[in-house]
């Protein structure tokens, strides 16, 4: 059995340290917003433990946009980190935040 190896995914575009923090940061609230949904989750104690899970993941998202701010990194280069974000499979993510397709009765 010959297998193919997945393709290589496209390389993250060139990102300060802070901007990195950023996404990163960013995902890590998009990841457990997704499993606080109420309309996509299954048990009450995964969404507990994600919600509690929250606010420091946010207060790393608010630090990480301070460092860059201070930096005088004032602009947010929206093509850049959406590509970043794409790389990082964030359609998926973020997707699971918002609602499923209604169901047809």
């Amino acid at each position: 059995m010959t297998g193919v190896p997945p393709p290589e995914p496209p390389p993250l575009p060139a990102l300060t340290r802070a901007e990195g923090e950023v996404v990163d940061a960013y995902l890590a609230v998009v990841d457990l917003l997704g499993r606080v949904n109420p309309a996509r989750g299954s048990d009450t104690y995964g969404a507990l433990r994600a919600a509690q899970a929250l606010p420091a993941r946010v207060a790393a998202l608010r630090d990480a946009l301070a460092v860059m701010h201070r930096r005088g990194e004032t602009e947010v280069h929206a093509a850049t980190l959406g590509r970043a974000l794409r790389v990082l499979d964030g359609e998926r993510r973020t997707g699971r935040v918002a609602l499923p397709p209604a169901c047809s009765p």
